[in-house]
């Protein structure tokens, strides 16, 4: 059955974050756990300053960043941590999502989520790369 997209919006920020949130509960346990108190945060893009820092000139080149101390880097006797936060970027996601075609939308969320869950581990992008290729 096809989908009728005539009156169909994009999905807002608001739907982002609630397919992003149902991504997160459905991880499983310990991993999850794990995670812990980090938040979750829905832009349409990565801001500029952002887009420097990672030495990134076009906006659709980040679909997700991780901002924080990763888990085995955290010193239980130093100062408390600010919390650790995921930020994915809707305009990206969605262009991501569109060139894919084979995936649904909250796949695509779920892999950038995952994905950024896994620097909060201390995984690199390699790490990660070879994670998802076996």
């Amino acid at each position: 059955m096809r989908t009728d997209w005539t009156n169909l919006a994009a999905p807002s920020l608001d739907d982002f974050a609630a397919l992003a949130r149902a991504a997160f509960d459905a991880l499983p346990e310990p991993f999850r756990g794990l995670a812990g108190e980090v938040v979750l945060r829905v832009d349409d893009f990565a801001d500029e300053e952002t887009l420097a820092t990672m030495e990134m000139e076009d906006p659709f080149e980040l679909t997700g960043l991780y901002h924080g101390v990763d888990v085995g880097a955290r010193d239980s006797m130093g100062p408390a941590a600010e919390p650790s936060r995921i930020f994915l970027y809707r305009r990206p996601i969605l262009d991501e999502w569109a060139e894919h075609g084979e995936v649904t939308l909250g796949e695509m969320i779920a892999h950038v989520l995952i994905h950024e869950i896994g620097h909060h581990f201390g995984l690199t992008d390699d790490d990660i790369d070879h994670i998802e290729a076996d």
